[in-house]
């Protein structure tokens, strides 16, 4: 295993990680929004809200910004709200349309910073902002952004659906670095040029309109196994990973890495017989991908070093985000 961290203590500290544990409140809130509407195709537990549109369908999603990375870095939290909610189209094997935002300030030095980060990420996705909400003169600064997208409806890719038997793959872009004032947030994107990264994010619809993955999710503040773990939930299977197989940029630990937000990440699962082809696609767009285990019907997420293998999560008695 990459590190010197022996998997037990590895297991630990990812199941006490802030970013893991800040999602198991989720589940709760479901029984006050019931949905009754026959246009919604997939809603809780997916990285967007799909909603049938004829031939093609809509995707809807919303991120907040957390708190600790707008006190850090405002400039580079504006920045991340693009980022993130690009990221949940691209999962879904979608293109983005558009967003609109709601920002609260104490501040007008901080507003600034925050606008600034938000126009740099749109000029680099080039999806618009469109509309919104200002507070300008509340006590606390926070961020929330919403997106739309879109989709052919025979090629979404959803998070709830990986089965027994299929490959767990791996993708990201590991070159980049850990941000200066956010080390939990790897930046492999803001220095990029827009043509790389449309091509990055492009590998999930590829992926989807070729119908070669099953199901995927990009890799969000929880990191790899945090997000395997919540596709897993919503999917009501299990996996066995192999830690030794995780590709990890140059310079950070094993731990390190999955405790990331890695910038530009997913997590796929794919039949067997097309795990080269899906290897060969992310290759191709710029993202170095893995297989990293096999999805398992015992719903266990397993990890396994060499001749050491502990549980990282057991989703018959304990949750990642309450959404089954």
């Amino acid at each position: 295993m990459k590190g010197a961290m022996n998997i037990e203590s590895l297991a630990a500290e990812l199941r006490a990680f802030v970013g893991i544990t800040r999602k198991k409140a989720i589940g709760d809130l479901m029984q006050y929004f019931p949905i009754d509407s026959g246009r919604i195709i997939a809603s809780f537990g997916e990285d967007a809200a799909v909603i049938d549109d004829g031939d093609e369908v809509m995707l809807l999603a919303a991120d907040g910004i957390w708190s600790k990375l707008m006190e850090a870095d405002p400039e580079w939290a504006g920045y991340c709200s693009v980022l993130v909610n690009v990221h949940d189209i691209a999962a879904m094997g979608g293109w983005p349309v558009a967003m609109v935002d709601v920002l609260s300030v104490a501040s007008k030095e901080v507003a600034d910073r925050v606008l600034l980060g938000m126009k740099s990420g749109i000029e680099k996705f080039e999806v618009p902002i469109i509309g919104g909400h200002l507070h300008p003169d509340t006590p606390y600064n926070a961020l929330d952004v919403a997106i739309l997208g879109k989709a052919r409806k025979d090629s979404v890719i959803l998070s709830s659906t990986a089965k027994p038997g299929e490959v767990v793959i791996a993708a990201a872009d590991l070159d980049g670095r850990a941000h200066h004032k956010f080390e939990i947030n790897f930046d492999s994107t803001s220095f990029k040029d827009k043509k790389t990264l449309q091509a990055q994010l492009g590998s999930m619809r590829e992926l989807g309109e070729a119908g070669l993955v099953k199901a995927g999710k990009d890799i969000s503040n929880p990191g790899l196994l945090g997000t395997l773990g919540m596709m897993l939930e919503s999917s009501r299977a299990g996996a066995e990973v192999d830690l030794d197989q995780i590709p990890v940029p140059a310079g950070l630990s094993l731990l390190s890495w999955l405790k990331m937000y890695p910038g530009m990440g997913f997590v796929v699962t794919a039949r067997p017989e097309n795990v080269e082809q899906v290897l060969s696609i992310f290759s191709r767009r710029g993202l170095t991908a893995s297989p990293i285990g096999l999805v398992t019907e015992e719903r266990r997420l397993k990890i396994r070093s060499g001749k050491e293998q502990t549980v990282l999560f057991d989703l018959e008695t304990e949750c990642v985000t309450g959404i089954r």
